[in-house]
């Protein structure tokens, strides 16, 4: 039954959230002759239980989007306007690109091939399968995948071992939690339901970021705090727990390394100094950290915002030590979450296929692609992009742009709308969504693994990843099996993990009965960390080694100059980065972009409300909507979400963001730019 879902024209059938989400819902898909009518939450999954947001809810309208491409277009006119193209064949196509890339790899090399993705859908095979075994076999050149939690997962990495933390599912029994630089109403509903369930049992919930959003709003008590101080605010909570003894020493010397020395060290962390830094009174610092030495269980949820600084790896590692000073670790519900992937890791090798490749060409972050397409020597001569848009979400937007706009970048864009990339493509491919896909899903917050099947039949002439790169394959003559195993196949190659026994229960045959099942994962402790000592490493050689601090520290932002805003492009509600920001309902749901703003420092600019400022920096420049209050901290602006191109507007976040790397992993630092101001002569609303 399972595999011929697609073939049914009516009934209720299962299925996954493909977003790059958190939550990674179950979901019940409702076909009528052969099209989805209806999507809703399976309320028979442990986690999601039937609840869902907007985004996927309304994902049939996606789907059926009149302006989803249907087939395949070559390109006949200036890059980068998008009308025009022209119809082609999949045979012309797959001939195009692989007649193009033979005769670079020979008179270029490998090299001057990028391929250039993301998590646009979080299918394993499709995102990390064989167009990883396909460039790999090439030798092409390596992208860095860095532009979202690179910087924390490293800084969490060293602290505790690798993406492992609390159980969500156990967080209903915690009675003090912690949102720290989440927006988690509008990115991780789930975890919001959970602490409702455990509110409702006493706990408190307190919220700490830059810009009181929906979350702010919700929650019991909210902390405004200066973008990009959250270390300095963690460890003046250290210093009043070592000061005021409301440690765990037995935890301390039973499961961690150098605490003696961190005590040491954050006596430097008074309150007075953490209070200067991080714009949080004296008062609100001492009650937080009495309210947390003093409560258990406690639990921390680490944001993916505090991770999008220079300083975000050394930030997300700080706060990963919290825990381990009260002991939370051993009490139900308590302790932190920044991701579980540990918990759920596949085979990766298996599935990627690394032994492919012949020699070890060079790796180019994807946070610098205007860069490598600019400056890279020797040039970058070609681009296929899938799963990603990077002419809206890479960071210093009109650099990857003016990149984009040279004639000798042939590019390929896989999607399934003409995005603002594939607008200066050259080859167009129409894609599959994942609901007409086979994969399997892993979440990166809960503990379940999830199988696709395809519900529907691929639309008009599109084709998914996996598809695309076996032809590719087969066009450049490669003739290794690995490239023409099918889906069946890569699931159970990358299923397959002796190394990580919690999936030992996990099996293709298993996930085909069930739709989702929960990796069996031990509890931390007690038990060893993958962290060298074993133990969480408050102290850390490895970071020593490396040229780090070896115990958490505050390092500033990079100066930026006399600029006098710091300039945050956050998420907003409906849309997730990219994607929605197309679909006309979710654009109505979001209405236009706005610039949160300080109510003293649009005063000082002579803003109010309703009006329009211009928001400058060398990079380029945005104009949005004034929305002034006391939501956000002096200093500080806010605009919430990634909307698409709207010709004659501005409202291109990502012009203004800096391509620096993080402090760890390569990480984007799409949080740490600034800005100035000025009233604007726009008038017009921006939201399309």
């Amino acid at each position: 039954m399972h595999t011929m879902m697609s073939k049914e024209q009516n009934g209720v059938f299962p299925a996954v959230c493909s977003l790059d989400c958190p939550d990674q819902c179950g979901l019940l898909l409702h076909k009528e002759e052969g099209k989805i009518v209806k999507i809703e939450g399976d309320p028979n999954h442990p986690v999601t239980q039937g609840a869902i947001c907007n985004k996927v809810r309304n994902m049939a309208a996606r789907m059926y989007d009149e302006k989803r491409l249907q087939y395949p277009m070559k390109r006949v006119g200036p890059k980068g306007e998008g009308s025009h193209f022209e119809r082609i064949t999949w045979e012309e196509a797959i001939t195009t690109i692989t007649s193009r890339w033979k005769q670079l790899i020979a008179e270029k090399g490998p090299e001057s091939i990028l391929p250039y993705s993301f998590y646009g859908n979080m299918g394993r095979i499709g995102t990390e399968g064989m167009d990883r075994r396909f460039f790999n076999r090439m030798g092409a050149s390596r992208l860095l995948y860095a532009i979202c939690e690179a910087a924390g997962s490293e800084g969490y990495k060293y602290t505790m071992g690798g993406s492992f933390g609390t159980d969500p599912e156990d967080t209903v029994h915690a009675k003090l939690i912690i949102m720290w630089g989440i927006n988690a109403v509008s990115t991780n509903m789930h975890q919001v339901m959970l602490a409702e369930k455990a509110r409702k049992n006493g706990a408190q919930i307190i919220v700490i970021d830059a810009h009181k959003n929906q979350t702010g709003r919700w929650a019991d008590w909210f902390i405004p705090i200066l973008p990009g101080t959250d270390a300095a605010l963690a460890l003046g909570i250290m210093h009043i727990l070592f000061a005021e003894n409301k440690v765990d020493e037995d935890f301390l010397h039973q499961y961690t390394k150098g605490h003696e020395a961190l005590e040491e060290h954050v006596k430097q962390y008074d309150p007075s100094v953490v209070s200067s830094i991080t714009g949080v009174p004296v008062a609100d610092i001492y009650r937080l950290a009495r309210l947390y030495g003093d409560t258990a269980p406690s639990f921390i949820r680490i944001g993916n915002g505090i991770q999008h600084h220079d300083n975000g790896g050394m930030c997300v590692r700080t706060i990963a030590c919290l825990p381990a000073l009260t002991g939370q670790w051993l009490h139900q519900g308590g302790g932190a979450i920044k991701g579980n992937g540990g918990y759920l890791e596949h085979n990766i090798p298996a599935l990627q296929r690394p032994d492919l490749r012949e020699g070890n060409a060079r790796q180019i972050n994807m946070n610098l692609l205007g860069s490598a397409l600019l400056e890279l020597d020797p040039p970058i001569h070609s681009l296929y992009v899938y799963n990603s848009n990077p002419a809206l979400v890479a960071p210093h937007a009109n650099k990857v742009r003016k990149g984009l706009e040279r004639e000798d970048v042939f590019t390929v864009v896989h999607d399934l709308f003409l995005t603002e990339t594939a607008k200066y493509a050259d080859i167009v491919l129409p894609a599959t969504s994942s609901f007409e896909n086979t994969d399997f899903y892993r979440s990166y917050w809960h503990q379940y693994v999830h199988l696709q099947l395809p519900v529907i039949a691929p639309y008009m002439e599109s084709k998914a990843n996996v598809d695309v790169f076996r032809l590719l394959a087969a066009g450049m003559g490669y003739e290794e099996e690995a490239l023409q195993d099918s889906d069946e196949a890569l699931i159970r190659q990358a299923l397959d993990h002796p190394g990580n026994p919690a999936l030992a229960n996990i099996t293709y045959e298993t996930l085909l009965e069930k739709q989702f099942l929960k990796a069996e994962a031990k509890p931390l402790f007690p038990g060893e960390l993958k962290t060298p000592s074993g133990k969480i490493e408050l102290y850390s050689e490895e970071m020593e080694r490396k040229g780090f601090p070896p115990l958490p520290t505050y390092t500033p932002l990079v100066d930026e100059g006399d600029l006098p805003f710091l300039f945050i492009p956050a998420p907003n509600h409906n849309f997730l980065n990219s994607t929605f920001a197309h679909n006309e309902k979710h654009r109505r749901m979001e209405k236009t972009p706005k610039l949160h703003m300080n109510e003293a420092d649009a005063a000082s600019l002579g803003l109010v409300s309703g009006d329009y400022a211009r928001i400058w920096n060398d990079r380029g420049e945005c104009e949005l909507l004034v929305a002034a209050g006391t939501d956000v901290l002096p200093g500080v602006v806010v605009s919430q979400g990634l909307w698409a191109d709207v010709p004659g507007k501005k409202a291109l976040v990502n012009s203004l963001t800096p391509d620096r790397v993080a402090d760890m992993g390569g990480g984007a630092t799409f949080f740490s730019g600034r800005v100035r101001i000025e009233k604007s002569k726009s008038t017009e609303p921006l939201g399309g």
